[in-house]
Protein backbone atom coordinates (compact mmCIF):
# COMPACT_ATOMS: atom_id res chain seq x y z
CA UNK A 1 0.00 0.00 0.00
CA UNK A 2 1.44 3.62 -0.98
CA UNK A 3 2.32 6.00 1.83
CA UNK A 4 0.97 9.38 1.66
CA UNK A 5 3.32 12.03 2.80
CA UNK A 6 1.65 14.64 3.18
CA UNK A 7 3.41 16.56 5.98
CA UNK A 8 7.15 17.96 6.58
CA UNK A 9 8.23 17.44 10.10
CA UNK A 10 12.08 19.90 10.74
CA UNK A 11 13.32 18.76 13.84
CA UNK A 12 15.60 20.82 15.44
CA UNK A 13 16.85 21.84 12.47
CA UNK A 14 18.84 18.54 12.14
CA UNK A 15 16.94 16.70 9.53
CA UNK A 16 13.38 16.99 7.52
CA UNK A 17 10.79 14.09 7.66
CA UNK A 18 7.87 13.56 5.54
CA UNK A 19 5.46 11.37 7.24
CA UNK A 20 1.49 10.78 6.85
CA UNK A 21 -0.22 12.92 8.94
CA UNK A 22 -2.79 10.54 9.81
CA UNK A 23 -0.57 7.51 10.56
CA UNK A 24 1.48 9.77 13.00
CA UNK A 25 -2.01 11.37 14.78
CA UNK A 26 -3.30 7.73 15.35
CA UNK A 27 -0.77 7.35 17.92
CA UNK A 28 0.24 11.06 19.20
CA UNK A 29 -2.16 13.10 21.17
CA UNK A 30 0.12 16.26 19.94
CA UNK A 31 -0.55 15.66 15.98
CA UNK A 32 -4.27 14.68 16.50
CA UNK A 33 -4.64 17.71 18.38
CA UNK A 34 -2.45 19.88 15.68
CA UNK A 35 -4.81 17.99 12.56
CA UNK A 36 -7.27 16.75 14.05
CA UNK A 37 -9.35 19.54 11.62
CA UNK A 38 -6.74 19.31 8.46
CA UNK A 39 -6.47 15.77 8.25
CA UNK A 40 -8.56 16.09 4.98
CA UNK A 41 -6.56 18.72 3.49
CA UNK A 42 -4.38 18.18 1.03
CA UNK A 43 -2.18 20.93 1.40
CA UNK A 44 1.54 20.41 1.70
CA UNK A 45 1.92 21.30 5.27
CA UNK A 46 5.17 21.75 7.59
CA UNK A 47 5.60 21.06 11.24
CA UNK A 48 8.93 22.43 13.16
CA UNK A 49 10.15 21.20 16.75
CA UNK A 50 12.73 22.96 18.47
CA UNK A 51 13.36 21.07 21.43
CA UNK A 52 12.44 17.29 20.42
CA UNK A 53 14.03 15.09 22.62
CA UNK A 54 16.83 13.15 21.03
CA UNK A 55 16.49 15.34 17.68
CA UNK A 56 16.40 13.62 14.39
CA UNK A 57 17.02 10.08 16.17
CA UNK A 58 14.11 10.08 18.52
CA UNK A 59 11.96 11.61 15.80
CA UNK A 60 12.60 8.45 13.63
CA UNK A 61 12.23 6.12 16.48
CA UNK A 62 8.58 7.69 17.31
CA UNK A 63 7.96 7.52 13.55
CA UNK A 64 8.83 3.67 13.21
CA UNK A 65 6.89 2.67 15.82
CA UNK A 66 3.92 4.46 14.12
CA UNK A 67 4.28 2.91 10.74
CA UNK A 68 5.10 -0.20 12.39
CA UNK A 69 1.32 -0.26 13.80
CA UNK A 70 2.33 -0.13 17.28
CA UNK A 71 5.25 -2.14 17.83
CA UNK A 72 9.08 -1.81 17.88
CA UNK A 73 12.17 -3.04 19.72
CA UNK A 74 12.64 -1.91 23.08
CA UNK A 75 16.12 -2.18 24.19
CA UNK A 76 18.17 -0.74 27.72
CA UNK A 77 19.76 1.29 24.60
CA UNK A 78 17.00 3.14 23.74
CA UNK A 79 14.26 2.77 26.25
CA UNK A 80 14.86 6.04 27.82
CA UNK A 81 15.08 7.64 24.79
CA UNK A 82 11.63 6.03 23.53
CA UNK A 83 10.43 7.12 27.39
CA UNK A 84 10.96 10.95 26.28
CA UNK A 85 10.35 11.17 23.01
CA UNK A 86 6.62 9.30 24.15
CA UNK A 87 6.15 11.89 26.92
CA UNK A 88 6.74 14.80 24.48
CA UNK A 89 4.05 13.29 21.80
CA UNK A 90 1.90 11.95 24.17
CA UNK A 91 1.34 8.77 23.28
CA UNK A 92 -0.26 7.27 25.90
CA UNK A 93 -3.14 5.07 25.64
CA UNK A 94 -6.27 5.59 25.26
CA UNK A 95 -7.88 2.23 24.96
CA UNK A 96 -8.15 2.20 21.28
CA UNK A 97 -4.53 2.67 20.65
CA UNK A 98 -1.05 0.97 21.43
CA UNK A 99 0.56 2.89 24.22
CA UNK A 100 4.76 3.82 23.29
CA UNK A 101 4.62 5.70 26.93
CA UNK A 102 3.09 2.17 28.79
CA UNK A 103 5.24 -0.32 26.70
CA UNK A 104 8.40 1.48 27.45
CA UNK A 105 7.61 1.59 31.13
CA UNK A 106 6.30 -2.26 30.95
CA UNK A 107 10.19 -2.99 29.94
CA UNK A 108 11.63 -1.48 32.86
CA UNK A 109 10.48 -5.10 34.48
CA UNK A 110 13.18 -7.01 33.49
CA UNK A 111 15.91 -4.24 34.42
CA UNK A 112 17.49 -6.29 37.21
CA UNK A 113 18.47 -8.82 34.31
CA UNK A 114 20.17 -5.74 32.65
CA UNK A 115 23.97 -5.97 32.66
CA UNK A 116 26.24 -3.51 34.27
CA UNK A 117 27.28 -2.24 30.75
CA UNK A 118 23.46 -2.14 29.73
CA UNK A 119 23.00 -0.20 32.78
CA UNK A 120 25.52 2.12 32.60
CA UNK A 121 24.32 2.58 28.81
CA UNK A 122 20.64 3.63 30.39
CA UNK A 123 22.34 6.20 32.77
CA UNK A 124 23.92 7.90 30.13
CA UNK A 125 20.95 8.25 27.83
CA UNK A 126 19.07 9.53 31.28
CA UNK A 127 21.76 12.36 31.64
CA UNK A 128 21.81 12.77 28.13
CA UNK A 129 17.36 13.05 28.11
CA UNK A 130 17.04 14.71 31.50
CA UNK A 131 16.45 18.51 30.55
CA UNK A 132 13.37 16.89 28.10
CA UNK A 133 12.32 14.61 31.07
CA UNK A 134 8.87 15.22 32.80
CA UNK A 135 8.99 12.14 35.30
CA UNK A 136 11.32 10.39 37.04
CA UNK A 137 10.09 6.85 36.85
CA UNK A 138 12.53 5.71 34.79
CA UNK A 139 15.69 7.76 36.17
CA UNK A 140 14.72 6.29 39.31
CA UNK A 141 14.33 2.83 38.62
CA UNK A 142 17.62 2.93 36.86
CA UNK A 143 19.61 4.61 39.12
CA UNK A 144 18.05 2.11 42.22
CA UNK A 145 18.93 -0.70 39.99
CA UNK A 146 22.44 1.14 39.76
CA UNK A 147 22.86 1.82 43.52
CA UNK A 148 21.67 -1.65 44.14
CA UNK A 149 24.45 -2.95 41.92
CA UNK A 150 26.87 -0.79 43.65
CA UNK A 151 26.70 -2.55 46.69
CA UNK A 152 26.27 -6.23 45.22
CA UNK A 153 29.72 -8.50 46.67
CA UNK A 154 30.19 -9.76 43.08
CA UNK A 155 32.02 -7.12 41.76
CA UNK A 156 34.59 -8.94 39.12
CA UNK A 157 32.56 -11.00 36.35
CA UNK A 158 32.06 -9.33 33.15
CA UNK A 159 28.28 -9.47 34.15
CA UNK A 160 28.55 -6.47 37.07
CA UNK A 161 31.83 -4.61 35.85
CA UNK A 162 32.30 -2.89 32.20
CA UNK A 163 35.28 -4.45 30.63
CA UNK A 164 37.64 -3.08 27.09
CA UNK A 165 35.06 -5.38 25.51
CA UNK A 166 32.20 -3.92 26.62
CA UNK A 167 29.73 -2.10 24.17
CA UNK A 168 29.77 0.84 26.29
CA UNK A 169 32.44 3.10 26.85
CA UNK A 170 32.62 6.39 29.39
CA UNK A 171 34.67 9.09 28.09
CA UNK A 172 37.55 7.53 26.45
CA UNK A 173 39.77 10.62 28.35
CA UNK A 174 38.78 10.13 31.30
CA UNK A 175 39.52 6.05 31.26
CA UNK A 176 42.94 6.73 29.81
CA UNK A 177 44.38 9.49 31.71
CA UNK A 178 42.70 8.96 35.07
CA UNK A 179 42.83 5.07 36.04
CA UNK A 180 41.60 4.06 39.58
CA UNK A 181 40.25 0.45 39.51
CA UNK A 182 43.68 -0.83 40.42
CA UNK A 183 44.32 1.54 42.89
CA UNK A 184 41.13 0.94 45.89
CA UNK A 185 39.23 -1.90 46.84
CA UNK A 186 36.43 -3.88 45.83
CA UNK A 187 34.11 -1.40 47.53
CA UNK A 188 35.45 1.01 45.03
CA UNK A 189 35.43 -0.93 42.03
CA UNK A 190 32.77 1.29 39.98
CA UNK A 191 34.50 5.02 40.22
CA UNK A 192 35.99 4.93 36.79
CA UNK A 193 32.55 3.83 35.47
CA UNK A 194 30.84 6.50 36.85
CA UNK A 195 33.21 9.44 35.90
CA UNK A 196 31.15 10.06 32.49
CA UNK A 197 28.37 11.81 34.75
CA UNK A 198 28.51 15.31 34.94
CA UNK A 199 28.10 17.82 37.66
CA UNK A 200 24.50 17.68 37.62
CA UNK A 201 23.65 14.38 37.93
CA UNK A 202 26.19 13.64 40.05
CA UNK A 203 24.16 15.54 42.80
CA UNK A 204 21.04 13.39 41.64
CA UNK A 205 23.08 10.43 42.25
CA UNK A 206 24.95 11.02 45.32
CA UNK A 207 21.17 12.17 46.65
CA UNK A 208 19.45 9.07 45.99
CA UNK A 209 22.54 7.09 47.59
CA UNK A 210 22.25 9.33 50.90
CA UNK A 211 18.73 8.43 50.30
CA UNK A 212 19.33 4.97 50.24
CA UNK A 213 21.86 4.81 53.11
CA UNK A 214 25.17 3.88 50.99
CA UNK A 215 28.06 3.67 52.80
CA UNK A 216 29.05 7.83 52.85
CA UNK A 217 32.96 7.10 53.36
CA UNK A 218 32.83 5.62 49.85
CA UNK A 219 30.78 8.33 48.55
CA UNK A 220 33.20 11.02 50.01
CA UNK A 221 36.41 8.86 48.25
CA UNK A 222 34.31 8.66 45.02
CA UNK A 223 33.54 12.61 45.38
CA UNK A 224 37.13 12.87 45.89
CA UNK A 225 38.49 11.16 42.95
CA UNK A 226 35.47 12.56 40.70
CA UNK A 227 36.73 15.91 41.65
CA UNK A 228 40.44 15.39 40.55
CA UNK A 229 39.23 13.63 37.57
CA UNK A 230 37.31 16.81 35.89
CA UNK A 231 39.70 18.91 36.71
CA UNK A 232 41.83 17.82 34.18
CA UNK A 233 39.73 19.33 31.18
CA UNK A 234 37.83 21.60 33.23
CA UNK A 235 37.59 25.55 32.61
CA UNK A 236 37.93 27.88 36.01
CA UNK A 237 34.05 28.54 35.80
CA UNK A 238 33.43 24.59 35.97
CA UNK A 239 35.88 24.16 38.52
CA UNK A 240 33.94 26.50 40.70
CA UNK A 241 30.90 24.66 39.61
CA UNK A 242 32.35 21.26 40.55
CA UNK A 243 33.92 22.16 43.98
CA UNK A 244 31.08 23.89 44.99
CA UNK A 245 28.21 20.83 44.66
CA UNK A 246 30.88 18.14 45.94
CA UNK A 247 31.69 20.41 49.06
CA UNK A 248 27.16 20.48 49.57
CA UNK A 249 27.35 16.93 48.96
CA UNK A 250 29.78 16.21 51.48
CA UNK A 251 27.47 18.59 53.92
CA UNK A 252 24.82 15.71 53.98
CA UNK A 253 27.51 13.27 55.09
CA UNK A 254 28.30 11.93 58.11
CA UNK A 255 31.24 13.65 59.53
CA UNK A 256 33.20 10.76 60.94
CA UNK A 257 33.28 9.38 57.30
CA UNK A 258 35.16 12.46 55.82
CA UNK A 259 38.97 12.30 55.74
CA UNK A 260 41.07 15.00 57.25
CA UNK A 261 43.95 14.81 54.42
CA UNK A 262 41.06 15.08 51.81
CA UNK A 263 39.48 17.54 53.07
CA UNK A 264 42.55 19.77 53.66
CA UNK A 265 43.18 18.67 49.55
CA UNK A 266 40.22 20.11 48.08
CA UNK A 267 40.73 23.01 50.60
CA UNK A 268 43.91 24.00 48.55
CA UNK A 269 42.05 23.26 45.31
CA UNK A 270 39.17 25.77 46.73
CA UNK A 271 41.37 28.35 47.94
CA UNK A 272 42.44 29.35 44.44
CA UNK A 273 39.29 29.37 43.15
CA UNK A 274 36.27 31.66 43.42
CA UNK A 275 34.10 29.92 45.08
CA UNK A 276 31.23 31.17 47.54
CA UNK A 277 31.89 32.20 50.89
CA UNK A 278 29.08 30.17 52.22
CA UNK A 279 31.05 27.00 50.47
CA UNK A 280 34.14 27.71 51.90
CA UNK A 281 32.25 28.15 55.67
CA UNK A 282 30.84 25.04 54.80
CA UNK A 283 34.21 23.37 54.25
CA UNK A 284 35.72 24.88 57.27
CA UNK A 285 33.55 23.61 59.29
CA UNK A 286 34.25 20.23 58.24
CA UNK A 287 37.96 20.55 58.64
CA UNK A 288 37.57 21.77 62.25
CA UNK A 289 35.18 18.89 63.25
CA UNK A 290 38.28 16.76 62.00
CA UNK A 291 41.49 18.69 63.25
CA UNK A 292 42.83 16.33 65.65
CA UNK A 293 43.55 14.29 62.86
CA UNK A 294 45.58 16.91 61.22
CA UNK A 295 49.00 17.43 60.95
CA UNK A 296 51.23 20.69 61.34
CA UNK A 297 52.38 20.26 57.38
CA UNK A 298 48.07 20.86 56.90
CA UNK A 299 48.09 24.01 58.71
CA UNK A 300 50.63 25.75 57.09
CA UNK A 301 48.71 27.23 54.30
CA UNK A 302 50.28 30.24 52.97
CA UNK A 303 48.90 33.49 54.18
CA UNK A 304 46.25 35.12 51.39
CA UNK A 305 47.47 37.13 48.77
CA UNK A 306 48.36 40.87 49.27
CA UNK A 307 49.11 39.54 53.16
CA UNK A 308 52.66 40.36 54.66
CA UNK A 309 52.89 37.33 56.99
CA UNK A 310 53.93 33.89 56.29
CA UNK A 311 50.91 31.72 57.33
CA UNK A 312 47.27 32.13 57.36
CA UNK A 313 46.97 32.59 60.94
CA UNK A 314 43.37 33.73 60.54
CA UNK A 315 42.71 30.02 58.82
CA UNK A 316 43.84 28.44 62.10
CA UNK A 317 41.88 30.60 64.33
CA UNK A 318 38.51 29.55 62.79
CA UNK A 319 39.52 25.95 62.18
CA UNK A 320 40.15 25.74 66.16
CA UNK A 321 36.99 27.84 67.02
CA UNK A 322 35.36 25.18 64.70
CA UNK A 323 36.52 22.25 66.30
CA UNK A 324 35.80 23.56 69.75
CA UNK A 325 31.99 24.43 68.38
CA UNK A 326 31.82 20.98 66.74
CA UNK A 327 32.36 19.78 69.90
CA UNK A 328 31.35 21.84 73.06
CA UNK A 329 29.25 19.88 74.60
CA UNK A 330 31.17 16.26 74.15
CA UNK A 331 34.77 16.77 73.38
CA UNK A 332 37.09 14.16 74.84
CA UNK A 333 40.49 15.41 76.46
CA UNK A 334 42.03 13.06 74.09
CA UNK A 335 40.67 14.60 71.16
CA UNK A 336 41.34 18.18 72.51
CA UNK A 337 45.20 17.34 73.45
CA UNK A 338 45.55 16.24 69.84
CA UNK A 339 44.95 20.09 68.82
CA UNK A 340 46.62 21.95 71.87
CA UNK A 341 49.84 20.07 70.53
CA UNK A 342 48.85 20.50 67.14
CA UNK A 343 48.57 24.58 68.11
CA UNK A 344 51.81 24.38 69.80
CA UNK A 345 53.71 23.40 66.75
CA UNK A 346 51.78 25.81 64.73
CA UNK A 347 52.35 28.65 67.09
CA UNK A 348 56.51 27.47 67.03
CA UNK A 349 56.14 28.00 63.56
CA UNK A 350 54.88 30.67 63.52
CA UNK A 351 56.39 32.62 65.88
CA UNK A 352 59.52 33.50 63.84
CA UNK A 353 57.23 35.19 61.20
CA UNK A 354 58.66 38.93 61.32
CA UNK A 355 55.65 40.45 60.22
CA UNK A 356 53.21 38.36 62.52
CA UNK A 357 51.64 41.47 64.77
CA UNK A 358 51.37 40.63 68.46
CA UNK A 359 47.46 40.75 68.77
CA UNK A 360 47.72 37.57 66.60
CA UNK A 361 50.09 35.64 67.91
CA UNK A 362 48.38 36.59 71.77
CA UNK A 363 45.01 35.25 69.85
CA UNK A 364 46.56 32.08 68.93
CA UNK A 365 48.13 31.72 72.48
CA UNK A 366 44.74 32.00 73.94
CA UNK A 367 42.34 30.20 71.54
CA UNK A 368 42.34 26.85 74.11
CA UNK A 369 41.40 26.65 77.40
CA UNK A 370 44.08 25.78 79.91
CA UNK A 371 42.63 22.13 80.10
CA UNK A 372 43.86 21.41 77.09
CA UNK A 373 47.26 21.14 77.97
CA UNK A 374 49.29 18.81 80.29
CA UNK A 375 52.37 21.13 80.01
CA UNK A 376 53.20 24.48 79.01
CA UNK A 377 56.77 24.18 78.20
CA UNK A 378 55.92 24.20 73.94
CA UNK A 379 53.99 27.41 74.73
CA UNK A 380 56.45 29.46 76.66
CA UNK A 381 59.29 28.23 73.51
CA UNK A 382 57.26 29.79 71.16
CA UNK A 383 56.75 32.97 73.21
CA UNK A 384 60.61 32.90 73.66
CA UNK A 385 60.83 32.35 70.12
CA UNK A 386 58.35 35.00 69.43
CA UNK A 387 59.90 37.93 71.94
CA UNK A 388 63.18 37.53 70.50
CA UNK A 389 62.04 37.99 66.64
CA UNK A 390 59.49 40.68 68.02
CA UNK A 391 62.53 42.67 70.40
CA UNK A 392 60.57 45.93 70.51
CA UNK A 393 57.35 44.96 71.75
CA UNK A 394 55.77 47.30 74.72
CA UNK A 395 55.72 45.91 77.56
CA UNK A 396 51.46 45.41 77.90
CA UNK A 397 51.78 43.46 74.92
CA UNK A 398 54.50 41.15 76.36
CA UNK A 399 51.64 40.59 79.47
CA UNK A 400 48.91 39.90 77.41
CA UNK A 401 50.90 37.36 75.27
CA UNK A 402 52.86 35.99 78.69
CA UNK A 403 48.97 35.61 80.72
CA UNK A 404 48.09 32.79 78.95
CA UNK A 405 51.23 30.52 80.38
CA UNK A 406 50.09 28.51 83.63
CA UNK A 407 53.55 28.49 85.74
CA UNK A 408 52.26 25.35 87.55
CA UNK A 409 52.31 23.39 84.15
CA UNK A 410 55.98 24.16 83.43
CA UNK A 411 58.35 22.25 84.21
CA UNK A 412 61.68 23.23 86.50
CA UNK A 413 63.60 23.89 83.43
CA UNK A 414 61.31 25.84 81.51
CA UNK A 415 61.02 27.81 85.02
CA UNK A 416 64.51 28.28 85.28
CA UNK A 417 65.20 29.27 81.81
CA UNK A 418 62.05 32.09 82.15
CA UNK A 419 63.44 33.35 85.25
CA UNK A 420 66.73 33.97 83.86
CA UNK A 421 65.10 35.35 80.28
CA UNK A 422 65.63 39.05 80.11
CA UNK A 423 63.11 39.41 77.22
CA UNK A 424 59.96 38.40 79.30
CA UNK A 425 58.34 41.35 81.48
CA UNK A 426 60.03 41.23 84.83
CA UNK A 427 57.04 40.24 87.25
CA UNK A 428 56.72 37.35 84.75
CA UNK A 429 60.46 36.52 85.60
CA UNK A 430 60.08 36.76 89.51
CA UNK A 431 57.13 34.44 89.42
CA UNK A 432 58.75 31.80 87.35
CA UNK A 433 61.58 32.02 89.71
CA UNK A 434 58.68 31.26 92.67
CA UNK A 435 57.53 28.69 90.97
CA UNK A 436 60.88 26.68 90.37
CA UNK A 437 61.59 27.07 94.32
CA UNK A 438 58.11 25.75 95.11
CA UNK A 439 58.76 22.97 93.04
CA UNK A 440 62.27 22.52 94.01
CA UNK A 441 61.09 22.32 97.55
CA UNK A 442 58.86 19.38 96.68
CA UNK A 443 61.02 17.05 94.81
CA UNK A 444 63.32 14.30 96.46
CA UNK A 445 66.00 15.55 99.39
CA UNK A 446 68.55 14.40 96.82
CA UNK A 447 67.35 16.04 93.56
CA UNK A 448 66.38 19.10 94.98
CA UNK A 449 70.17 19.68 96.82
CA UNK A 450 71.48 19.49 93.13
CA UNK A 451 68.82 21.81 91.75
CA UNK A 452 69.59 24.07 94.89
CA UNK A 453 73.66 23.86 94.15
CA UNK A 454 72.90 24.50 90.42
CA UNK A 455 70.74 27.17 91.37
CA UNK A 456 74.02 28.23 93.45
CA UNK A 457 76.14 28.63 90.79
CA UNK A 458 74.01 30.48 88.59
CA UNK A 459 73.59 32.91 91.26
CA UNK A 460 77.63 33.61 92.04
CA UNK A 461 77.74 33.95 87.98
CA UNK A 462 75.24 36.43 88.11
CA UNK A 463 76.92 38.49 90.65
CA UNK A 464 80.49 38.27 89.28
CA UNK A 465 79.01 39.65 86.06
CA UNK A 466 77.81 42.64 88.01
CA UNK A 467 79.92 45.22 84.86
CA UNK A 468 76.87 44.15 82.79
CA UNK A 469 74.14 46.36 83.02
CA UNK A 470 71.59 43.91 82.37
CA UNK A 471 72.37 42.11 85.20
CA UNK A 472 73.00 44.91 87.75
CA UNK A 473 69.34 46.22 86.38
CA UNK A 474 68.26 42.93 87.41
CA UNK A 475 69.86 42.82 90.57
CA UNK A 476 68.61 46.26 91.88
CA UNK A 477 65.08 45.00 90.70
CA UNK A 478 65.41 41.71 93.53
CA UNK A 479 67.08 44.32 95.75
CA UNK A 480 63.87 46.57 95.34
CA UNK A 481 61.19 44.31 95.81
CA UNK A 482 59.70 45.39 98.72
CA UNK A 483 58.84 48.84 97.28
CA UNK A 484 58.05 47.22 94.09
CA UNK A 485 55.45 45.21 95.46
CA UNK A 486 52.54 47.54 94.98
CA UNK A 487 52.96 47.55 91.07
CA UNK A 488 52.65 43.70 91.26
CA UNK A 489 49.20 42.30 90.20
CA UNK A 490 47.23 40.30 92.61
CA UNK A 491 48.75 36.96 91.63
CA UNK A 492 51.97 38.03 93.33
CA UNK A 493 50.51 39.99 96.48
CA UNK A 494 50.20 36.78 98.62
CA UNK A 495 54.04 36.06 97.90
CA UNK A 496 55.10 38.94 99.84
CA UNK A 497 56.69 36.86 102.62
CA UNK A 498 58.57 34.57 100.06
CA UNK A 499 59.76 37.68 98.16
CA UNK A 500 61.25 39.27 101.88
CA UNK A 501 62.80 36.56 102.34
CA UNK A 502 64.44 36.10 98.88
CA UNK A 503 65.65 39.90 99.26
CA UNK A 504 67.86 38.88 102.58
CA UNK A 505 69.61 35.76 100.42
CA UNK A 506 70.69 38.43 97.40
CA UNK A 507 72.03 40.49 100.37
CA UNK A 508 73.78 38.09 102.08
CA UNK A 509 75.40 36.71 98.69
CA UNK A 510 76.21 40.22 97.35
CA UNK A 511 78.52 40.94 100.69
CA UNK A 512 79.73 37.66 101.54
CA UNK A 513 80.32 35.54 97.59
CA UNK A 514 82.72 38.23 96.04
CA UNK A 515 85.79 37.01 98.77
CA UNK A 516 85.05 33.21 97.77
CA UNK A 517 87.30 31.66 94.58
CA UNK A 518 85.47 30.86 91.84
CA UNK A 519 86.97 27.34 92.63
CA UNK A 520 86.12 26.94 95.98
CA UNK A 521 82.51 27.17 96.19
CA UNK A 522 82.57 23.66 97.58
CA UNK A 523 84.11 24.70 100.57
CA UNK A 524 80.72 26.10 101.51
CA UNK A 525 79.15 22.77 101.66
CA UNK A 526 76.25 21.37 101.48
CA UNK A 527 73.91 23.44 103.05
CA UNK A 528 74.93 26.65 101.35
CA UNK A 529 71.61 27.69 99.63
CA UNK A 530 72.15 30.37 96.55
CA UNK A 531 69.37 32.00 94.71
CA UNK A 532 69.74 31.61 90.34
CA UNK A 533 69.87 34.48 88.43
CA UNK A 534 67.33 36.72 88.15
CA UNK A 535 66.83 38.22 84.54
CA UNK A 536 64.28 40.98 83.83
Amino acid sequence: MQVCCDLEVDVNGEEIFKVDKRTLASYSGIFSKLFGNLMDDTRNLKLVFHDFPGGAEGFELVARFCYNKGRTEITPANIVLLNCAAQFMEMESDGLRASLLNQTKNSLDGISFWTWSELLLALKECQDLLYFSNTSVILDKVLDCVIGRLTSPIVASPYTSSSENSSFQCSSDTRSSYSIRNNFSQLSWWFEDLLFLNIDFIDKVINMMICQHFDNATISKFLFCYQRSRFLSATPTEKCKITEVIINLLSLLDRSSLSCKLLFDIFRVASSLKISKNCKSILESHIGSQLDQATIDFLLVPSPRGKDYMYDVNLVLRLVKAFCNEGSCCLSPVRLRKVASLVDSYLVEAAADYHLNPSKFAALVMLLPDSARESHDRLFQAMDIYLEVHGRLREAEKMRICSALNYAKLSIDALRHLARNSKFPSRIAIQAFINQQSKLENLPVGKKHFETFSGSISAEESINEKENSDQNLLYAKSVNLPRKAEQLDAQLQGMQCRITELEKFCGIMHTQIGSIPGTRLSSLGNNARFLPKLCS
